[in-house]
């Protein structure tokens, strides 16, 4: 069974796909997290129906993540 801290420790510096409860998708390099899977991503871009929107270095609350996808 892979525990989420350890697959998110796998992760840190690598491309991360998450998806949030608005439904949007974050898309960028993971580069930091705590306990309560609060996460820090570098080179982001948020992807909405229709466009793509460069945010650059991201401070993203845990518990407005509903998935976390890796990407490499």
């Amino acid at each position: 069974m892979v525990m989420p801290l350890s697959l998110l420790e796998k992760s840190t510096d690598k491309k991360v796909s998450l998806l949030l409860k608005d439904n949007r998708v974050l898309e960028g390099v993971l580069i930091g997290y705590d306990d309560y899977l609060n996460m820090v991503l570098d080179n982001t871009e948020e992807t909405t129906e229709d466009q793509v929107k460069r945010l650059g270095t991201v401070i993203l609350r845990g518990n407005n993540v509903v998935s976390i996808t890796p990407l490499q």
